[in-house]
């Protein structure tokens, strides 16, 4: 018996070639029909085509396609909810820009209220966050001619959150860095002197240049301390968020002298 050896059809071998295509055999091809260089239209070689049984004929069909988009991917924009509650106020940029602050003033006493604010960004981008303690003056009191005079403390946090998939992709942590730029009293005892404005003493900085945009170099800058409820005080708007186990109240490490502070953190 003479064996005959199975050929792939060429016309099958050049679609495969050209257009990305599987093998078919010359058996196969003749079976109803087949799929000939011919039977491809203009246009087709953009697109990835199979041979198909179709009505009892093989012909050439266009492929299924998935696409599958990173949610990381440079360039691509999602919407974020940030939820921040300070003790007392906050102002919160995103690469640079204002994207929100505190409604409630900071000239405002016992102001504790939460806030939720909403933008725009593609991965990676950089928080920076002013953080305030309320302080009558530079001396760095409180109620000041009263008998409640006294210095007050600080203390928030935040989180962020991917309003398209609901994750939590960053929150205060013990990993932001913090830049202090306005302390007082640095003397502690005059803090319940009958004249303050002249005997507290204070240390005032200008904020960095640029410090709340991408390219900033904040390796000099603290780390932040991690403190606890108890020691913060928290109230009022705390209580009307979620927060996530993750989340941490933080500051500098003097929660009373440091009554300023700036901050940043990375988002990748």
């Amino acid at each position: 018996m003479k064996i005959i050896p199975k050929v792939v059809s060429s016309v099958a071998l050049i679609a495969s070639v050209a257009f990305n295509l599987p093998l078919q055999s010359a058996s196969a091809a003749s079976a109803g029909g087949s799929c000939s260089k011919a039977g491809l239209t203009t246009g087709s070689s953009s697109k990835k085509l199979v041979c198909t049984k179709l009505n009892g004929k093989l012909v050439w069909q266009t492929a299924a396609i998935t696409t599958t988009t990173t949610a990381t991917a440079t360039g691509q924009k999602f919407t974020f909810v940030a939820e921040v509650w300070a003790d007392n106020w906050f102002a919160l940029y995103i690469n640079g820009v204002l994207v929100g602050q505190d409604s409630v003033s900071i000239t405002t006493e016992k102001s504790f209220n939460a806030e939720k604010i909403s933008f725009t960004a593609s991965y990676p981008f950089v928080i920076g966050m002013v953080t305030k303690d309320f302080i009558q003056n530079d001396t760095g009191l409180e109620y000041i001619g009263s008998g409640r005079q006294q210095i007050g403390d600080g203390g928030f946090i935040a989180q962020f959150t991917n309003t398209s998939t609901g994750k939590v992709v960053a929150n205060t942590s013990k990993a932001w860095r913090g830049y202090v730029i306005h302390q007082a009293p640095l003397n502690v005892s005059c803090e319940k002197s009958k004249t303050p404005t002249t005997e507290c003493k204070s240390k005032i900085q200008a904020e960095p240049s640029g410090w709340s945009q991408k390219t900033f170099d904040d390796s000099k800058w603290i780390l932040a301390s991690v403190y606890t409820k108890d020691a913060v005080g928290v109230k009022d708007g705390y209580n009307d968020i979620t927060w996530s186990s993750q989340a941490q109240l933080i500051w500098s490490s003097d929660l009373k002298i440091d009554n300023t502070v700036l901050w940043r953190f990375t988002v990748n």
